[in-house]
């Protein structure tokens, strides 16, 4: 399989060059030449199988052309050692619980299938070093930390906005040590993302040979196999009769978790229609009402993971719809979106609390509401996905809902560990000075 930029103004590159690389040489995303689609009768059997047998599958089409089955097969069984089961609310609404990985949210499943093939391709160049650079906005940070964390030949780091992530979340990736370096950028998520690309357009890193690729979303080997969890989630409605007309609602900041929903589409997963669920960062959403992408500055919410004013994976969602003769018009009728304030999205998590006794996270809250808000029809199942445990944001949660929350045994462990990190400005020429100085040691 190739893998061609959405740029379209560098050659494709195969597998390996694009996970090494993370963002191709004309600053595009890169995008599989072919996206295989599954039979029906393989995704109507997949009713019978779990999560690892359905990814397996999923994973041989996505990345068979380049890596031995029994490989492949190794890298997603250890990196699928946890469920994601779809939780019944209330009526026809369903949450897929994506938070049963070692950090709590969904990104464990991209970041930890990335760090696995990585380091395949490491030891099978007989690659010295590779450094990896991740922004983040909350749990990318932790996931690919904690994925990454003592793998030989990969160093890992990890930019973050000061003062922007919860503590629990600033705990997961400042307290590590080992290969994982925790960078403070004073400044927004969306400044910490313009370093990491940079960085990889750099003249001066070229020269000095300082190999670096991405652990976020922007990386084919982080965002692809995000699409494991849609056919799983359809996988256990489709046992309950309940996937006919399934409609998905995605708490969309950075838009990977929205893109691995659409391969998953595109692959011949029955998808009805997609939500993008936001806060109040309203790029994406200004898109479908006028045709017109614009960049927004970011607004700092509750739901921090999702404070993206520039989403790199728009330009994927383009990609993805340009084989039609409209593209905008392609977009709107698989796509729908809605944003919520801070308030909306609090008043949602009192109300679900109180009324069904679940407890949302502040990204779960927007996903859930979009649901309603989009006026399911009684054919229709609706599902949301709930990335991140609610107690990653124990305080707001517990503020919101007025009662206390269990913190779980993995988080509790984190907290205990003592902060290590580097305070930089958002400044290119101090953050490459940094890296020159630290990899030439």
């Amino acid at each position: 399989m190739k893998y061609y930029s959405t740029n379209k103004k560098v050659p494709p590159a195969s597998l390996k060059r694009a996970v090494m690389k993370g963002l191709a040489d004309d600053r595009g995303l890169f995008m599989p030449e072919n996206i295989d689609l599954l039979k029906d009768f393989v995704v109507s059997d997949m009713q019978d199988m779990s999560f690892q047998e359905i990814s397996c599958i999923v994973a041989q089409a996505l990345f068979g052309d380049d890596i031995d089955r029994d490989t492949l097969e190794n890298i997603v069984n250890d990196t699928l050692n946890f469920d994601a089961p779809a939780v019944h609310i209330h009526d026809n609404i369903y949450a897929l619980e994506l938070f049963h990985g070692p950090t709590l949210a969904f990104k464990d499943v991209g970041a930890r299938f990335m760090a696995r093939l990585l380091n395949y391709f490491v030891e099978k160049e007989n690659v010295k070093e590779v450094n990896v650079l991740v922004a983040t906005s909350g749990d990318t940070g932790s996931a690919v930390a904690n994925g990454f964390l003592g793998v030989d030949g990969i160093r890992v780091f990890v930019l973050y906005p000061k003062g922007k992530v919860s503590p629990v979340q600033e705990c997961q990736f400042t307290t590590l040590g080992q290969n994982i370096t925790a960078l403070e950028v004073d400044g927004t998520f969306d400044d910490c993302q313009a370093l990491v690309k940079t960085a990889f357009m750099d003249g001066e890193l070229k020269k000095a040979q300082i190999k670096l690729t991405s652990a976020n979303s922007i990386n084919v080997a982080r965002f692809l196999p995000q699409s494991f969890y849609y056919f799983y989630a359809y996988s256990q409605l489709d046992r309950k009769g309940k996937a006919d007309e399934l409609v998905v609602s995605v708490p969309s900041g950075n838009f990977g978790n929205l893109c691995a929903g659409l391969i998953a589409y595109w692959m011949g997963l029955p998808i009805k229609r997609f939500i993008a669920a936001g806060n109040s960062n309203r790029a994406f959403r200004e898109y479908l009402n006028t045709g017109n992408y614009a960049p927004m500055p970011t607004i700092a919410t509750i739901a921090n993971a999702m404070d993206v004013g520039d989403p790199s994976n728009f330009a994927r969602i383009i990609d993805l719809f340009s084989i039609y003769p409209n593209p905008y018009q392609a977009i709107k009728k698989r796509i729908n979106g809605y944003n919520y304030s801070d308030a909306q999205i609090s008043e949602t998590m009192r109300t679900v609390s109180s009324k069904y006794g679940y407890i949302l996270d502040p990204h779960g809250a927007c996903g859930y509401q979009a649901l309603v808000e989009d006026r399911l029809t009684e054919r229709e199942t609706g599902l949301f996905l709930e990335t991140a445990h609610p107690a990653k944001f124990k305080s707001a949660v517990e503020q919101i809902i007025g009662r206390d929350i269990e913190m779980p045994a993995k988080l509790q462990a984190f907290m205990k560990g003592e902060k290590q990190s580097v305070n930089i400005s958002k400044d290119f020429t101090c953050f490459r000075q940094f890296l020159m100085d630290t990899l030439s040691r």
